[in-house]
């Protein structure tokens, strides 16, 4: 069977190389926001624009990567992104720019660059054979990875020796390298896309009732939901916990550790993938990142915390890659356009509920028992933790979620 994986892996290393730049920008305009304001609410404020304008456009993009060609929209989208950048930049060779100047370009940025993942994620299923799914999962959480490992280091270098606009130019040029890429992979794939006569309105639930008839698939969709919640909550609550017992040079440390086992384990599927029993690796990497959480929540020991906070990210690209192979496999690629930007919407909402919640209840459960607030958060992720050991074990004992595996699929299209 003829693959494509090259003209993926093309695509793929454009990405790793705009994942790296992202991460540049994102480092650095947190440490010029902290230094110009001192509030942690401003960051958190500029972190809430850049995440939300891709949740709420999550799903119209994907119908529209289903109307018109991914490689295309991919381009627009991480080209037109660029001119976030590009204005904070120009504000900040005018003076310094404002907390509203860096806010306009973040979410400006974040808008553009919403047309971006659902068209990704269903290139990928045009591009590949269904037996490289699951490498190429794994790649593309390596090149996630690269964000939180890749970029924190070398950022930190640039800023030691030049200023935070050197950082964004870095930026603007990885944008230019992704678009190339993208384009060469476009003119060597011929894809014709069906129009077909339908409203915007009426593509769109075509794709939530294909995906919602597939009772197993739209379960793991809960699932993912409940993962981003435990994930958020990890994402809250574990800088207060280290905070509470090290300084910061410790918790930058710590952290890095802790994200070289998402690197480890990518690297591990990038190269070898998961053949079968997907969905009970699934099942075991939830409940064992649950064990992890709960560790990283009661032990005080900072090498303990460490250790566990490595397990926890370690699992993640294990239950992602399961999680998007399964849905990748079982619903019709020329609607996964569609179903992906659905699937982004509904699955990050429990982040929307972790980063809204989680630091309350910290801080209220603190007060209650009369500790401090870093004690109070590892209470809360110990029992977030439990929570995500009852998912675990409930999804494998449900059918219709076993039966998403492959050869089970299979059969029942054998049957039909």
């Amino acid at each position: 069977m003829k693959t494509n994986f090259k003209r993926f892996f093309v695509l793929w290393a454009g990405q790793l190389i705009s994942a790296i730049g992202g991460g540049l920008t994102a480092f650095g305009l947190g440490v010029y926001v902290f230094e110009k304001t001192g509030s942690a609410a401003s960051m958190g404020l500029v972190t809430l624009l850049g995440f939300l304008p891709t949740l709420v456009l999550s799903v119209p993009a994907g119908v529209l990567a289903d109307r018109f060609d991914r490689r295309l929209l991919m381009m627009l989208g991480d080209g037109l992104s660029a001119l976030g950048v590009i204005y904070i930049l120009m504000c900040m060779m005018r003076g310094e720019a404002s907390l509203v100047q860096i806010c306009i370009g973040v979410a400006i940025s974040a808008i553009f660059s919403s047309l971006m993942d659902p068209a990704y994620k269903a290139t990928v299923s045009e591009l590949l054979t269904k037996d490289e799914y699951s490498k190429a999962s794994g790649l593309v959480s390596l090149a996630g990875s690269a964000r939180f490992l890749i970029s924190p280091l070398l950022a930190g270098l640039l800023l030691s020796v030049c200023d935070i606009k050197v950082l964004l130019i870095v930026d603007i040029a990885t944008f230019v390298v992704t678009v190339l890429s993208t384009f060469a992979v476009k003119r060597g794939l011929k894809v014709q896309r069906e129009v077909k006569n339908e409203s915007f309105g009426e593509s769109l639930m075509d794709g939530w009732r294909v995906l919602y008839r597939n009772r197993g698939a739209f379960m793991l969709v809960i699932v993912s939901v409940f993962l981003t919640l435990f994930v958020g909550v990890f994402q809250v609550l574990a800088e207060p916990l280290v905070l509470s017992m090290a300084d910061a040079a410790t918790l930058g440390i710590a952290e890095t550790i802790c994200a070289c086992g998402m690197l480890v384990s990518s690297l591990y599927l990038g190269v070898r993938g998961i053949r079968r029993g997907y969905v009970k690796v699934l099942s075991a990497s939830l409940a064992l990142a649950g064990v992890f959480i709960m560790g990283f929540g009661l032990v005080m020991r900072i090498s303990l915390i460490t250790l566990c906070g490595f397990g926890f990210f370690l699992m993640l690209p294990f239950a992602n890659n399961c999680l998007d192979y399964l849905v990748r496999t079982n619903t019709p690629t020329d609607m996964q356009g569609r179903i992906w930007g659905i699937v982004g919407f509904l699955s990050q909402l429990g982040y929307v509920v972790a980063y809204g919640l989680s630091g309350v209840l910290a801080d209220k459960l603190a007060a209650v028992q009369g500790i401090d607030v870093g004690r109070g958060a590892g209470l809360v992720m110990a029992v977030s933790g439990g929570a995500l050991i009852l998912v675990s074990v409930g999804m494998l004992m449900l059918r219709d979620i076993r039966g998403l595996e492959p050869e089970k699929a299979a059969g029942r299209e054998q049957a039909a």
